[in-house]
């Protein structure tokens, strides 16, 4: 069932709900109305047959008009027309109720509706008893029944065709964004839904669905440049090394000439295995971070594996940790993080650092500020231009430095990525020439 046709029967449902109980109070006040009336002009006619009887004297014959019945004190029957009906005499428990309260007393007696009340003549109190049949009212209260149901059922009806006209004016807007939703593939993603009014909800789900046509766009563009890039990196490495390979191969040659194949062959290998565990750890950086297990881990403790890490692959590198003396408690160098991922993220900045200064030298300085742990990693490098910082954190991103040292452009993308998940921000200062900072807060 589609939304539209939802949404009629419901505005059809509600609107027939309450027409019915309208009608039906209509109806349950007007009976009321009507009885009330009756047993008035009942207590009228009462009234005006005792007068008739006390007052004028007046004969049976001029009296049988209307079904009444008098009676003295003593619960005698002085007048009753009942030979004209098929009406017994009253109760004694009636006619008690009647004198000892001393109202009104209103019944129905069939089709019949009756009212006892006293009447006082000179001094004396009788009770009258008057009886009749509404025919003019129920008459009237039939007609009226008719003519609400006929406007209960022209209700339904034009409910009906209100909720459907109205439902699908107001869904008319969905209807045009699914049609234009369908327009959009793969390969035109850079379409997007316009001439929405944000501030209603149409709008806003528009909105959405061009943050998530952007989010999927960037997504395609990213798994291109990411295809495009890998294809690349790892071609250039693997076509050197077989070269390297078949020109050993065409000729003999002597075990010094065979060593150095093998030595660059080792080399070319150690860059595309470089190149897989970057993309590997990029992936890891990646994963949900409801997948990812996070613990309590000491920052110091990952910043000294770290230094230990990339000295182990890199003799000639320098690091220096640097710890603020103010720093007395062991729970402000601690977060909740992972352990494996943040090893890999201080390794590569250190990495960085060393990679791109003439002394080969990363100063790593870490204190304390407001239950914020702050981490500077910096060189006295060669420096990054300005106009390069937005473009750094990127993915297979390589800047004008690129002839300085080799890399991929996965390490700063990975670091980003790293401290993003661990809800940390990263910041960087670089002066061409001078070197630069890298600055972490983690919390």
């Amino acid at each position: 069932m589609k939304i539209r046709t939802k949404i009629a029967l419901r505005i059809t449902v509600v609107i027939t709900a309450l027409m019915l109980i309208f009608v039906a109070l209509n109806y349950i006040i007007s009976t009321q109305v009507r009885k009330t009336e009756f047993y008035v002009d009942l207590k009228k006619e009462g009234m005006s047959r005792a007068n008739l009887y006390f007052k004028a004297k007046a004969s049976n014959e001029e009296m049988d008009k209307v079904d009444v019945w008098i009676y003295d004190e003593n619960y005698g029957l002085l007048y009753s027309d009942a030979e004209n009906t098929s009406t017994k005499p009253h109760s004694r428990e009636l006619l008690d109720d009647i004198r000892l309260k001393k109202e009104d007393m209103k019944l129905n007696e069939g089709k019949y509706q009756t009212i006892g009340f006293i009447f006082s003549y000179q001094k004396n109190n009788y009770i009258v008893i008057t009886s009749a049949y509404d025919s003019y009212g129920h008459a009237k209260m039939s007609k009226l029944a008719i003519y609400l149901l006929i406007l209960s059922l022209v209700s339904l009806l034009s409910a009906c065709a209100l909720g459907y006209f109205l439902a699908k004016s107001v869904l008319k807007p969905v209807a045009k964004i699914s049609n234009k939703m369908k327009d959009i593939t793969a390969n035109n993603l850079h379409l997007r839904l316009i001439g929405y009014n944000e501030s209603d909800e149409f709008g806003e789900l528009a909105g959405s669905f061009n943050k998530a046509l952007d989010i999927i766009e960037a997504s395609f563009e990213s798994q291109k440049m990411f295809v495009s890039n890998v294809s690349h990196e790892l071609q250039t490495p693997l076509a050197i090394l077989i070269g390297e390979i078949d020109l050993a191969l065409l000729k003999d040659r002597t075990l010094e000439e065979y060593k150095q194949t093998l030595i660059n062959s080792r080399q070319d290998t150690h860059k595309v295995i470089i190149f897989l565990n970057g993309l590997l750890d990029l992936a890891k950086a990646s994963y949900d971070e409801s997948k990812i297990s996070m613990s309590i881990v000491r920052v110091d403790e990952i910043l000294l594996d770290a230094r230990e890490l990339v000295l182990k692959g890199n003799k000639e590198y320098n690091i220096e940790l640097i710890f603020n003396l103010e720093i007395n408690e062991d729970s402000e160098l601690t977060i909740k993080g992972n352990e494996y991922l943040l090893r890999m993220a201080f390794a590569n900045l250190m990495e960085n650092n060393c990679k791109y200064s003439e002394n080969k030298t990363s100063t790593v300085k870490i204190t304390s500020k407001s239950k914020k742990i702050i981490l500077q990693f910096s060189d006295t490098g060669i420096g990054i231009p300005e106009s390069e910082i937005d473009h750094l954190f990127t993915p297979f991103y390589r800047g004008s430095n690129k002839n300085f040292a080799q890399g991929n452009g996965i390490g700063l993308a990975l670091v980003k990525r790293v401290i993003t998940l661990h809800k940390g921000e990263i910041t960087l200062t670089s002066v061409v020439g001078e070197g630069t900072t890298f600055r972490i807060e983690l919390s």
